[in-house]
Order: C-alpha cells, then structure tokens, then sequence
C-alpha cells in the first residue's frame, strides 16, 4: 500500500486539531467540557499541586478559563466517567472501562504470581467485607485504627496496598475525592453491569488503538502504544488489522526517523484532517498528550522535557514543576509556576525559551499568564527573572 506524505509543519496541525486545539476555542453553552474530553478520551491525574491539579489543564489549555469544581461534577456526579490506569491513573468514559479488563485480569494473574494477593489475603477480604457492608470509604476509614502498621512501598499500609490491588483488578472504584484522597467502593455496587463487561484481549485492544489514532491523528507505532500503555506486539497486531479495515492509513511524515536513519512508519487516522492553519498558544500541563510520551514531544516538535519534580534543587536545569509553553503550535519554552493563594499571585519562578522560539513569545506568556492567573482566582503575576524568558516583573492578572 502506497504511503501517504505530510510535512512536518502539517503533522503538527493534524495532531494538535486531533488533541482539541482549534480556532475557535470558546466552551460550549451546554455540556462545555465534551469537546476536549472526548478528544483526550483520557484525563492524567497527578498529585502535585502548585499549580493546579494537572487534569484540570488540558480543558484550560483548550478553552480558557472555566469552573474547575464544574468539571468535577461533569467528572464525578453524572455517572459517565470512571477512574482507572489507562495511561498513568486517569479519568476514562465509564463506557469504555471493559476495554481494559484485559489488564485488570493481568493485574490479578500477577499479584497471585508474585504473591502478594496471598500476602495480604486476610486484609483483602476485610477490605471488601468493610465496603459491602459500610458502602464508599476512604482509607483511613478502612484501617484498623490510626496506628496500622506502615510498609516501606511509599509508608502504605497493609489496608491501602489492599485497596489499590483490588482497584488495579477491577474489584474496585473510586467513588469520588477528597482533595487528592480516593473515596473507594466495590465496583459491582458503584458501575452499570455493562461496565463490568471483560470482552475479548484482541479487539478490546484493537479498539484501544483506534482511539489512540483519533487523539494523535497521526502517530508512529511507539505512539499509539503508549498512549494507553500497551506493549508495542500487541500494539502492532491492531495497526495491522485497523489499517485493513481502512481506519488507519499508512503515512510518511518528513523528518520522522527511526533508530538506523531511514523514515519512520506511521499512520493517519482516516477522521483525521489536515487544517490550513491551526496556531494555538497554550500552557500545558506536563501531563497533557502532547507532551506526555517525550520521544513524540522530541520528534513532532523538536522539544526536550522532562519534569524535574524528583531532581534534587541543586541539579534542576529549568524547575521544579515546568509548563511547556505552546506559542503559534510551536512548543517554544518552559515555565516554572507556583500559585501563592496567600498571597494573591501567581508567581514564575523560572521563565524560559527554546531557542527558535518565535518572536512573539514573551508577549504570548504574559497574555496567557495573565489568563492564568485570573483562572485561578489570584490578582497578578510576579515573575522572578530567572530563565532566558524576558517578562514584566510584574502584572496584573486578565481575564
């Protein structure tokens, strides 16, 4: 089959549209959180906090500034949207969960291979009594007082190394939060039957794959896999039978090369759509898709990231918890952010730009620090001077 071509500036604007990112960007007036959601198909959280929580970002990246405690309801109270380890722990369409009960059930064939599932059996079943007969818990509710024993896997207890196996295979759900605390219930209990589906390994992956071409639009091999983390065998078997059924079409992108030099193979999802122009500036989270798998960030948009959260301070290049900054569909710099709530700022404590930045981009930062700040409720922006960046030192915050 005869490959298509695109260049590498039209590779971009075919993912970056595939991600959600498009001209007219304004929420809708009813169900305003479809559009990116349905795109991403998967939200990352994370724990860190100095910003904001990172699944709140990729909606604010694509639509500007909207209510984070409306998207948790959208999130947790309509009964469409489910938490499991689709990438890292995410958000997915509750929908969609039986396309992961193949991993649920490698989850389960491990833990008994390695012996933990036996190793924690007793806890495991008083977990599950507790939350049959008490409903949705948090862990401290399901502990054996205050002073359980802590083990050295990041100070668990025995209760919540029980709780996340049970939620790892399946058994389990989260039933809402508490700050960044899981609120669990048995899945049975908290899910429709057709969520507690387990249909086939092979097409529930097949259909994995598809969605992964619709997000990325254009992705290599590496890419599809990764985005809902699977192994690259059995990533490749859905590409085969995807490109025959005519979703996926083979494709060459310029400059996308492999290990020994020659072109990479790829494939373009057939929704996919190449537009004439598509030049969004934007903060992302470093848990957005764009970013998230780095060999993709490097090879679409000639940009190294890595997060430097578990860098100690002394050894950190650019900062602790930098937003890739997107100028004119370029990723073209990094900003460090912390959001003093005390204080009413939003405060840049490192600023930088990639070398063929475009000319625009400090002016670009401010308007979407400006944003930013405003979005999360603080008054104005102080910006440190660290980095090559160059900003105001400091203004005000603008819807």
């Amino acid at each position: 089959m005869q490959r298509e071509s695109l260049s590498a500036a039209e590779a971009r604007r075919v993912a970056l549209a595939a991600q959600g990112f498009s001209s007219a960007p304004r929420l809708r007036q009813r169900r305003p959180f479809d559009p990116a959601l349905s795109r991403l198909h998967v939200l990352q959280i994370d724990s860190v906090n100095v910003f904001a929580r990172s699944h709140y970002l990729p909606v604010f990246s694509r639509h500007g500034a909207y209510s984070a405690p409306a998207l948790d309801r959208h999130l947790w109270d309509g009964g469409e949207f489910t938490e499991y380890w689709a990438h890292e722990a995410a958000f997915i369409p509750v929908a969609d969960r039986p396309l992961f009960a193949w991993r649920m059930s490698e989850f389960r064939d491990r833990n008994r291979a390695n012996g933990r599932a036996e190793r924690l059996d007793r806890t495991i079943s008083r977990v599950r009594d507790q939350l049959a007969e008490r409903g949705p818990l948090f862990v401290r509710e399901l502990e054996e007082g205050p002073r359980e024993q802590r083990g050295p896997w990041w100070d668990w207890s025995d209760t919540k190394h029980a709780v996340e196996l049970l939620f790892a295979q399946g058994e389990v759900v989260a039933a809402g939060r508490e700050g960044f605390q899981r609120r669990y219930a048995l899945a049975d209990r908290a899910l429709p039957a057709a969520a507690l589906a387990a249909p086939d390994r092979a097409p529930a992956q097949r259909a994995l794959v598809a969605q992964a071409a619709r997000s990325l639009g254009v992705a290599t091999l590496a890419d599809l896999a990764d985005y809902h983390r699977l192994k690259t065998a059995d990533a490749r078997v859905a590409v085969r039978d995807l490109v025959e059924s005519g979703e996926l079409r083979p494709v060459r992108v310029a400059g996308w090369t492999g290990a020994s030099g020659a072109p990479a193979p790829a494939w373009l999802h057939r929704d996919a759509r190449v537009p004439a122009r598509l030049a969004p500036d934007a903060l992302l989270t470093p848990f957005d898709p764009v970013v998230w798998y780095r060999p993709r960030a490097e090879r679409m948009f000639d940009y190294h990231y890595r997060i430097e959260i578990y860098t100690p301070k002394e050894k950190r290049q650019f900062g602790y918890y930098c937003l890739p900054l997107m100028v004119d569909g370029r990723l073209a710099g990094r900003i460090d952010l912390k959001a003093d709530r005390a204080g009413g700022a939003l405060l840049v404590q490192a600023a930088w730009r990639e070398d063929r930045a475009p000319a625009r981009t400090a002016d670009a930062a401010t308007t979407l620090l400006a944003r930013a700040a405003a979005w999360q409720g603080l008054q104005e922006v102080r910006v440190s001077g660290v980095g090559n960046l160059v900003l105001p030192a400091r203004f005000d915050a603008a819807a």
